[in-house]
């Protein structure tokens, strides 16, 4: 393009200019995107040029009085969502989706978490905009001069030759890129951020169309897998506890690094501490949840099936078909009910739970709140724990009943009369006011215990807790390597996602308790419950298996692509010894790759498809015909 054209554009350029050091300085500064070489860094600051140079080129096709108003409005729209995404990041360490944008409904009990993350430096996200602002209304920039169209022409064929340079180096960097669409930062790191979101767009429409194009042969493949990869039930503990009550405690935010762990000399978790030594515990349990966080946990656990890598199924899919642990449960006497002191809205599980097949949904309305019990998001725990039991107490049984705590939940906020252990020190207010937190969290577990024990329902009972998601993001890793005394590498990041499982029994466990060192994950709950229970879920389609069955592979995937096995962790494209924390040679890791990525995928193909729907069909159709043979007989 010419000099004269050049001047033409000269506040589309600036703008470009302003907009593309703005999303450098971002990717830098807020979110943790990892470089290892000088050509992902060359990735890295290239990427959002050819997005920006489309959308401001849009105003190309303007008059000049308009072109400059609307690369102005671009800008902040621009702004507007990369500021977005930085908040966004900031707790979830995560990228925004369109899924997520649709869980508005969510919005209003946000509260004080959202407005915690928002920053006073993050103004200065607006400075273009104001220089923006003052030069729409300089003379030098009202020019009405106008492109022709062969100077149009090639203003967008820079576009697509920038585009296509940064696409083509980002596949020979990272081959079969836009396949791994779970893993966002991978994609962010080579597309950028914009044009992850264009992406996501074209997931959204194929996605919605799935399901109307699936049929059941969709599901053949899929079945062949699960029923290829079946493990055998514990031959020990299969129907131990049969005929019991189920109760499972669902503890927000409960990460393994503060287990058996001790601030300033005092325990941070002392009476789970006492139960795990009462119980089975596996030490190396992951969670697996995605943007979905505490619900993404709930139906890992009722289903054995994995998230979705973008949005929460709870919105996305909630219509669908499944066969949850509720539902079969019904077929042996059960009365499955949920306990959590919020609004049964939140998470869209006042239409899930239906879905799923549970009889009752105990929510805020079933509580008695007051300011005084409550805090942060809610009904404290400890009172929450109290009313519930008393719920629990007349509770038709066997029953199958989760209870979802609220306290520990970020912005972590307690008030002085609930801090039993000092905070932590250090540069991260997230971390220093967790730890009291879960000490408080702890406290109100024991307290569910005693009063448990007072009815006749604890000695019939198994009673499960496990921690659902992450409480500490990547953000707090220069705080979390003081509290650890080690560096946080990717490695690390990973061993993090380990969360509690304990297994308590009554009059079983406390007689002879014992600490797994097997990898498991939250998929595994299900088929673990069924098989304490004694009953036979071979005919289902589920991806997890019995953490006690002598078969069970010591492996589990998390979902953004990460998985770990009893030796190695591969994340992020690397593989590590987990005796070191060192990188190890990447063959090591290939055999569980592709098994990775095929179960999420076929797990994703099962929730998009709703292909749930079609399981059982080949069975019922041959008992029709059968029946209709009979009937023709007679």
């Amino acid at each position: 393009m010419r000099k004269k054209s050049f001047s033409k554009i000269s506040f589309l350029l600036l703008a470009t200019l302003f907009m593309w050091i703005k999303t450098y300085i971002v990717y830098k500064t807020s979110f943790d995107i990892k470089i290892e070489n000088f050509t992902q860094e060359v990735i890295l600051f290239i990427n959002p040029l050819s997005f920006l140079l489309l959308i401001f080129g849009i105003g190309l096709f303007m008059k000049e009085k308009n072109r400059n108003r609307y690369i102005f409005g671009a800008s902040i729209f621009v702004t507007v969502l990369l500021l977005a995404n930085m908040v966004f990041y900031r707790f979830f360490n995560d990228f925004l989706t369109i899924p997520v944008l649709f869980q508005t409904s969510n919005m209003g009990d946000l509260g004080s978490s959202i407005s915690g993350l928002f920053l006073p430096t993050d103004l200065l996200m607006f400075v273009d905009i104001a220089i923006l602002f003052w030069l729409l209304k300089k003379p030098t920039f009202k020019s009405s001069s106008q492109l022709t169209r062969k100077e149009r022409s090639a203003y967008f064929l820079l576009v697509a030759a920038v585009f296509f340079f940064n696409l083509g180096l980002a596949e020979t960097e990272r081959p079969q890129l836009l396949t791994r669409s779970f893993d966002r930062e991978m994609l962010v790191k080579n597309i950028s951020v914009y044009n992850f979101h264009i992406y996501d767009a074209f997931l959204q429409s194929k996605t919605s169309a799935q399901r109307a194009l699936a049929d059941s042969n969709s599901l053949t493949e899929i079945e062949n897998y699960v029923n290829a990869n079946r493990k055998e039930p514990s031959k020990d503990l299969n129907g131990i506890a049969e005929g019991r009550n189920v109760i499972l405690l669902s503890l927000e935010s409960l990460q393994s690094f503060v287990i058996n762990e001790k601030l300033n000399g005092e325990e941070i978790t002392p009476f789970l501490n006492d139960l795990i030594n009462e119980s089975y515990y596996f030490e190396n349990f992951y969670h697996q949840t995605g943007q979905g966080k505490t619900s993404d946990s709930e139906f890992i656990v009722d289903n054995s099936l994995y998230p979705l890598g973008r949005g929460a199924v709870y919105f996305t899919n909630s219509s669908n078909e499944y066969t949850a642990t509720p539902e079969l449960l019904k077929d042996y006497g059960y009365y499955s009910t949920i306990f959590h002191a919020n609004n049964k809205s939140f998470w869209n599980r006042d239409i899930m739970y239906n879905t799923l097949g549970y009889d009752r949904f105990f929510d805020v309305n079933d509580y008695e709140v007051t300011e005084e019990n409550s805090i942060g998001w809610g009904l404290k725990d400890k009172d929450f724990m109290d009313q519930s039991v008393q719920h629990i107490d007349n509770l038709p049984q066997p029953f199958y009943t989760r209870l979802i705590t609220l306290t520990n939940h970020f912005p972590f906020e307690l008030g002085e009369e609930d801090k039993l252990i000092d905070e932590f020190d250090s540069n991260s207010k997230t971390l220093n006011q967790y730890i009291p937190t879960v000490r408080y969290m702890d406290e109100s577990i024991k307290h569910f215990f005693e009063k448990l024990k007072e009815t006749d329902v604890y000695e019939n009972s198994i009673i499960i807790l496990y921690g659902d998601h992450y409480g500490i993001s990547e953000n707090h890793n220069v705080a979390m390597e003081k509290f650890l005394g080690k560096e946080i590498t990717p490695f690390e990041t990973i061993q993090l996602q380990r969360v509690p499982f304990i297994v308590h029994i009554p009059g079983v466990t406390d007689k002879e308790p014992q600490t797994f060192s097997k990898v498991a994950g939250q998929v595994d709950i299900r088929p673990t419950i069924m098989s304490l229970l004694g009953i036979d879920t071979s005919e289902q389609i589920q991806f997890g298996t019995d953490v006690f069955s002598n078969e069970k592979l010591s492996f589990t995937v998390l979902r953004d692509g990460s998985f770990i096995t009893e030796n190695n962790v591969y994340t992020r494209g690397v593989c590590y010894d987990k005796a070191t924390g060192e990188e190890a040679d990447q063959a090591i890791c290939e055999p569980y790759m592709e098994k990775a990525k095929q179960e999420l995928n076929y797990s994703d193909e099962i929730i998009y498809g709703d292909l749930l729907r079609f399981y059982g069909e080949e069975t019922e159709a041959v008992d029709a015909d059968s029946e209709n043979t009979t009937t023709e007989k007679n």
